[in-house]
């Protein structure tokens, strides 16, 4: 069972909803590249908010999702595509269902 994760959230500039949404997509070919990144998700909340929700069984799993590149690319892009810069919190998994 995952023990840790991420929740980031972000706004889009007004104007740019669907790169941040292009984005998030062509972000997972990246994490699909990642053995420790055991569930990843990014979402829409609504016309220009946006959150992902990652997690990893051990924090040396995390850490180096965080020091990844989907992580890079939202700070290069940051002052491009959000209104302000994502929040990215560290999170406990309390508790989960995946597939096997």
């Amino acid at each position: 069972m995952p023990k840790y994760g991420f929740l980031v959230e972000c706004e889009a500039r007004p104007g740019k909803e669907e790169e941040v949404s292009r984005f998030l997509t062509e972000a997972k070919a990246l994490v699909d590249q990642e053995p420790g990144t055991l569930a990843w998700f990014s979402f829409r909340l609504g016309p220009s908010s946006f959150r992902i929700f990652d997690a990893f069984e051990t924090l040396d799993d995390r850490e180096a999702h965080f020091q990844g590149k989907v992580r890079d690319g939202l700070i290069a892009r940051a002052d491009e595509l959000f209104s302000t810069p994502p929040v990215i919190t560290p999170v406990e998994v309390l508790a989960a269902k995946l597939p096997h």
